[in-house]
């Protein structure tokens, strides 16, 4: 696929981001306003809880409202997951980011974790459920592949790298486990990387690994996300220039 081409699909599978600490009104109206390109509409917003309500009225229907829970430290708490998913669905989150405990998992203690992410699939109801795995601290092939196949087990929506927050964050390698794992289970399980992703090429990179393990006509807003700020000016310029 050439660089115009993948552009092109690259925006509509993007989850625009901003998670500062400093995130205002403003910055996210801006997110809406890049969210509409010439070159069609991102997947979704991605953004703090609080903002939810604003991006009402300020952000087409079909760009999805996404924001984050237990974000993004993964903190091994049921309840307080099972109140920030509530109140983000009161608040008008279309799709939920959810941080799997991923210190409990390299602990051992995989049955907690399972317990968590079930009560995450319960309480999201029918909101599009993406459990960011932290893959860049979960370091092994063992380790990713051993939450993803929690993820799986859930039926979680999307299974996704990493909050972007960490040292390590979206890696192919560990795109690569992530990917192998959901096509072996042939469940209907999505992948979204982020963390990183800085320009068209960063990002063509997780579009064209998805597109080789899961087969080209699964890429789609449906199954594919890149989750990324920065990215989407190199891409429309990418598109502008033609190549």
């Amino acid at each position: 696929m050439d660089d115009v081409t993948a552009a092109q699909l690259i925006i509509s599978c993007l989850d625009l981001t901003t998670l500062n600490p400093d995130d205002t009104e403003e910055r996210v109206l801006d997110l809406c306003k890049r969210a509409s390109t010439p070159y069609g509409k991102t997947a979704a917003v991605c953004i703090w809880s609080r903002f939810l309500p604003f991006t009402k009225d300020n952000l087409p229907s079909e760009i999805k409202r996404a924001t984050v829970i237990n974000f993004p430290k993964g903190l091994a708490d049921i309840l307080l997951m099972e109140q920030e998913i509530a109140k983000a669905i009161q608040l008008g989150a279309d799709e939920l980011d959810v941080v799997l405990p991923y210190r409990t998992l390299l602990s051992g203690d995989n049955e907690f974790c399972l317990k968590y992410l079930q009560a995450a699939r319960k309480a999201s109801q029918n909101h599009t459920l993406k459990i960011i795995i932290e893959s860049g601290e979960l370091k092994t092939v063992d380790n990713i592949r051993k939450a993803s196949e929690l993820c799986i087990e859930i039926e979680a929506d999307f299974i996704k790298t990493s909050t972007g927050k960490t040292e390590i964050s979206a890696t192919p390698e560990a795109a690569n486990i992530i990917l192998e794992t959901i096509k072996k289970s042939g469940k209907d399980i999505g992948f979204k990387a982020s963390g990183g992703i800085k320009n068209t090429t960063d990002a063509k990179k997780y579009l064209s690994l998805a597109q080789s393990i899961m087969g080209s006509t699964w890429v789609s807003p449906k199954h594919f996300r890149i989750g990324a700020s920065s990215v989407l000016t190199d891409l429309i310029n990418t598109i502008e220039k033609g190549y």
